[in-house]
């Protein structure tokens, strides 16, 4: 049976903190599979000891990516041993697959073999153009795939629009509308982000989301100990990667003291501060 998002995180507003790996094998910058899994683990230790509510693994620094097609299944290799390693660390705490770009089915491959708890997909519904290329709607074929190898237990959180994406195709359509089609389509959350890697979405999309769908409502990107507040009545919880590593920069390592002023900010809101 499939877990919901309370039931993965029953806490409200969770925050869940993001482990940018790689490189993967075959990519430029990639040495060994030791070194990046050693760096995930203690990146992970970090979030567990300052409370976060869920951790995900992304292949961020597999930058610039290729589409799922093009990978080999070294990718989906080596992202299953990180996650692997992650979740062991993490405990209880839920753990996530992200895999760029638009590596919907190899993230679900992984966090299956894994044993973690959710996945995060893009370009869900309505095809656009991306920085890598077009990204088509695949959650037909995601969906099919999730039952074909027995995972149909995780779910899949959806972005409303990619970041670093162009959507002129979709320029009828405001993100309500989008998101509209999102439960149709057996989304189990929704995740609305900013442009680019770390900036905020519009408050105005989150508005035009939380009206339209029932869905969980994630803020995916620039969420930061300044805005956390601003943003929270319009969202049931954060993905937080730049506001949490050294300098503000989400190629830079975790950091301890950055991680815990972002769970403070989410701790206030929860009791009302």
């Amino acid at each position: 049976m499939q877990r919901s998002f309370g039931d993965l995180f029953p806490r409200p507003r969770p925050v869940i903190g993001v482990i940018h790996t790689g490189p993967s094998p075959g990519v430029p910058g990639f040495l060994c599979v030791d070194s990046p899994v050693d760096r995930a683990i203690a990146e992970a230790d970090v979030y567990v000891q300052a409370g976060v509510d869920g951790i995900i693994v992304e292949n961020m620094h597999d930058f610039p990516c290729v589409h799922e097609r093009q990978m080999g299944p070294e990718v989906a290799a080596f992202m299953t041993r990180v996650a692997r390693a992650v979740k062991r660390k993490a405990g209880r705490i839920p753990v996530g697959v992200h895999v760029l770009f638009q590596g919907n089915r190899t993230a679900l491959a992984a966090a299956l073999a894994a044993d973690c708890d959710f996945v995060r997909a893009e370009g869900w519904t309505y095809a656009h153009v991306s920085d890598k290329g077009i990204a088509e709607a695949s959650a037909g074929e995601v969906i099919r795939y999730r039952h074909l190898i027995g995972a149909n237990h995780i779910p899949v959180f959806t972005d409303i629009r990619k970041k670093h994406a162009a959507h002129a195709w979709t320029s009828d359509l405001d993100a309500g509308d989008i998101a509209l089609g999102m439960a149709l389509n057996r989304s189990d959350a929704v995740i609305v982000t900013g442009v680019h890697t770390g900036l905020a979405p519009m408050p105005a999309d989150l508005e035009a989301v939380r009206r339209a769908t029932e869905l969980p409502v994630l803020v995916g990107s620039g969420i930061t100990v300044d805005n956390l507040a601003e943003l929270a009545p319009l969202a049931d919880g954060f993905i937080v990667g730049s506001a949490m590593k050294e300098n503000g920069r989400w190629d830079a390592p975790v950091s301890e003291s950055r991680v815990e002023r972002v769970v403070a900010a989410a701790a206030r809101v929860r009791s009302g501060g």
